[in-house]
């Protein structure tokens, strides 16, 4: 048989896919079940009511926030602001609301049994989503491990959301979620498709450095400007729950929901912050923070808008030389050569090791190819190999390859 006739064949089983049964979920509202929930008027004094799928349930926190309510710098009817703000500007970025309104956003945080691996169980999900006059706050609790359809089908079946914004969600919470639901996607909806911001990575390249540690606390008491008071340490978390699971009270629970709530509102008040930093509408910015952000979008392709916020930063503060230095590249970029190298030249002389390298290398370039004097490119060449020879932050492959460039520059420019 010729292989046409044998493709022709295999196309008709290739085109007969198997249709999958449609899933149907099966739930029962409180009201209709008969069995009593443990402790359940103290769970009802905390806003918190039970939802049932066949025989096992979880349960469902639910409270309102109005639009005036502040939560560190912030109240939370400001992150309009910022949406309204990224569909105003033509800059292009990772965090940019473009195209979406605020009812998108979808804030959203777990709390776990551990960090990571099988036995790591998602035992909270917890999210908040505006309306046109308030901020809707749910968390839905996992009752006991093995009652993980009811968790999900509870969060799935009334959720509509476009992109989430996370505190490390890329990276630990989605994942996780994802994992879990793998186990029992039979039993309930499928996971939608969502874009997502991750404000952890965000806040490690805007405040990186002026701060040690990026934990969300952190950010809170040193860029929010809001410090928790008697918060559970998020540590205890998995502590609690095992005891919940155990004994059901509540008590130690809802302390987890409160910890649980903040980390979420918090999302709110620093999406609107860092959006204000990244479109230049915080009247606080630091020169510093100016450079990080230009250097972000430098990173992310939008070269426009990095210069702007370089060329601020320099102007606002001419001693800011990492400023001046990344600014310098900018304008090398747009053909504006002279100009940069004047700021190499004083970066040469005030930057940090790092930088003091990068643009001693920069200016031989200048000076072999622009100006043609080979002296000053050898002699900013040596600048440069002395710079690396007395830095010692730089690891012993790094300095072995940048020095191996260095030697050929001084060859060829010897032969010159």
């Amino acid at each position: 048989m010729s292989l046409k006739n044998k493709l022709k064949r295999m196309k008709v089983h290739l085109s007969e896919k198997e249709k999958e049964p449609e899933k149907s979920f099966t739930t029962v509202s409180s009201e209709l079940k008969n069995e009593a929930v443990p402790y359940e008027e103290i769970w009802e004094e905390n806003d918190v009511s039970p939802f049932w799928a066949d025989q096992e349930y979880c349960l469902i926190r639910e409270v309102r926030y109005p639009l005036s309510y502040k939560q560190g710098r912030y109240e939370l009817g400001e992150c309009l602001k910022a949406v309204d703000a990224w569909n105003c500007t033509e800059n292009e970025h990772p965090l940019s609301a473009k195209g979406h309104s605020l009812k998108d956003l979808f804030f959203f945080d777990t709390e776990t049994t551990g960090l990571r691996g099988v036995g790591s169980t998602i035992f909270m999900l917890g999210y908040a989503q505006f309306t046109d006059h308030e901020v809707i706050l749910k968390q839905h609790i996992l009752t006991h491990p093995g009652y993980e359809v009811p968790l999900y089908l509870s969060f799935l079946e009334n959720v509509d959301y476009t992109t989430l914004v996370t505190y490390n969600g890329k990276s630990f919470d989605w994942p996780q979620v994802k994992s879990r639901h793998t186990l029992i996607r039979d039993h309930v909806p499928n996971l939608p498709e969502t874009g997502h911001f991750d404000l952890y990575h965000a806040s490690r390249r805007l405040w990186k450095h002026k701060m040690e540690s990026v934990k969300l606390t952190d950010v809170e008491k040193h860029i929010l400007k809001f410090e928790r008071k008697d918060d559970l340490p998020g540590y205890l978390a998995p502590a609690i729950y095992f005891d919940f699971v155990e004994r059901k009270h509540p008590e130690g629970i809802i302390k987890v929901l409160d910890h649980n709530e903040k980390d979420i509102l918090s999302l709110i008040s620093l999406y609107t912050h860092i959006t204000f930093q990244l479109l230049g509408q915080d009247q606080e910015q630091t020169s510093y923070e100016k450079v990080e952000a230009g250097k972000w979008y430098k990173a992310a392709g939008d070269h426009s808008a990095s210069t702007l916020l370089l060329e601020q930063a320099y102007s606002e503060d001419l001693q800011n030389y990492t400023a001046a230095h990344s600014l310098a590249f900018s304008l090398k970029k747009k053909g504006e050569i002279k100009e940069a190298a004047a700021l190499w030249k004083k970066v040469c002389e005030n930057g940090t090791p790092r930088e003091k390298r990068e643009a001693a290398v920069e200016l031989a370039k200048y000076f072999e190819h622009h100006e043609k004097n080979i002296d000053l490119a050898i002699d900013y060449t040596q600048k440069a190999r002395l710079s690396l020879i007395e830095d010692e932050n730089v690891r012993l492959t790094v300095k072995k390859n940048e020095m191996n460039k260095i030697h050929h520059r001084l060859q060829r420019l010897n032969r010159k």
